[in-house]
């Protein structure tokens, strides 16, 4: 007897268009933004849930049983909401799908935007952080010549970033005081949100 093991394909692709068009119907799609509270109080999409990555991570199983069939997931660009939807497609899960182009596609494409106080989204703190440490291990390094290895230990944390689509860089960002300002969720809170909706 062969036993089948089940393949997850990755989620499908909405169109910034067709969720547009959605969002405007009976049946619209209950939406996740994943990205840190603080940038979710920068600009999110009307009537979406802050749905930190982590904690849906951590409480997947309670999330998936208060959901729809019908799921859109957001982040910046689409990195982090990729590996939201495979957490929540691991608890069997259907329906999912990640915004094209993220947050960045919405806001190109004219999509309507609640905005609040204004923090740097976090592939920028990223950026900034990592250019920052290479910069001052390569000018450090003229004076101790060891300073060059930290810059080779961000290129190669960078790398790794890109290769399994993760980053410990962003992670370890996303729990500092600037990006946890403003309404951090909670498990409770979301549920009830889902709920009440």
């Amino acid at each position: 007897m062969t036993t089948t093991v089940p393949t997850t394909a990755p989620a499908p692709h909405v169109d910034v268009a067709i969720l547009r068009h959605r969002l405007t119907t009976a049946d619209a799609p209950r939406i996740l933004d994943v990205r840190t509270p603080a940038e979710f109080e920068t600009a999110h999409i009307p009537g979406s849930y802050n749905v930190p990555l982590d904690l849906l991570r951590e409480h997947r199983g309670e999330l998936s049983r208060h959901l729809d069939e019908d799921v859109v997931l957001v982040c910046r660009s689409g990195g982090r909401a990729g590996q939201a939807e495979h957490a929540l497609a691991q608890t069997g899960l259907t329906g999912l799908a990640v915004l094209e182009g993220g947050m960045v596609g919405w806001e190109a494409a004219g999509g309507p935007v609640n905005r609040g106080r204004e923090t740097w989204d976090l592939e920028r703190q990223v950026r900034f952080t990592a250019g920052s440490l290479v910069a001052a291990s390569v000018l450090g390094s003229l004076l101790s010549p060891r300073l060059k290895w930290v810059a080779a230990a961000v290129g190669t944390g960078l790398v790794g970033a890109a290769v399994t689509n993760t980053c410990a860089m962003g992670r370890a960002l996303s729990t500092m005081p600037w990006n946890r300002r403003g309404a951090t969720p909670d498990i409770d809170t979301v549920v009830r949100a889902l709920a009440d909706a």
